[in-house]
Parts: structure tokens; C-alpha cells; sequence
């Protein structure tokens, strides 16, 4: 293990956003950050997504849920409106899709990857 506490800190606002393309699938008007990269599972379970207006991720399963907590703007799940500040805990096996009619920064710990259905 690292004991050097700088190797456990990603600095985001030094970070570009990058499009959200996942399995080749790119979905248009979302971008995403990491924040915490899993060398051993070879994926992101901490980041950062940012939605434009209108943007839309589509129905999905997460296997060992996941957190979502909004850091700015709103997002739709499962119609109902997440504002700033609201956090939701989907447990696993919780199927939905997310939306952001105005636009919105979200904050997601997904411990596995998700299922597009």
C-alpha cells in the first residue's frame, strides 16, 4: 500500500470533463470525471457526471446499487425530481434511468459496473 497521502487525492478541477462513452456506446450530452480509479476491478467506482439539459442516461440495473448525491442542477430518477443537495442510495438489483432536463453535476459511487437493459 501507498502510505504517501498525495497518491489518494484527485485534484477534479485540474481534470477535463471526457464524454461518457461506455462498451462503445456514447452518450450524448453526458460527461464524466473520475474520482477514484479500482486498478483491481479495471474501472471508475467514484466520479463525478455532469448532465446537459435534456441529456439522458437509459434504463440500467446496478448489480450492488449505487449512491448518487446532486451536487448542482436537478436530475430525474425513476420520475422523481433530485435537487441540489439530495442524496439517493439505490439498493442492488434497483432498475431506472436518469434525466436532467436542466442540467445537473452529480456525484456517483457505482461499486459495480452497471447493466444497460
Amino acid at each position: 500500500m501507498n502510505t504517501d497521502i498525495q497518491h489518494y487525492i484527485t485534484k477534479s478541477n485540474h481534470t477535463e470533463w471526457q464524454p461518457l462513452i461506455e462498451k462503445g456506446i456514447h452518450y450524448k450530452g453526458i460527461f464524466v470525471k473520475s474520482l477514484r480509479y479500482d486498478e483491481a476491478a479495471g474501472r471508475s467506482k467514484t466520479i463525478l457526471l455532469r448532465f446537459e439539459p435534456g441529456a439522458h442516461y437509459p434504463y440500467h440495473n446496478h448489480p450492488a446499487g449505487e449512491e448518487i448525491f446532486v451536487l448542482q442542477g436537478e436530475a430525474i430518477v425513476e420520475q422523481t425530481t433530485l435537487h441540489t443537495g439530495d442524496y439517493l442510495y439505490t439498493p442492488p438489483g434497483f432498475k431506472h434511468s436518469v434525466t436532467s432536463q436542466t442540467g445537473c453535476t452529480l456525484l456517483f459511487v457505482v461499486p459495480e459496473e452497471v447493466e444497460i437493459l
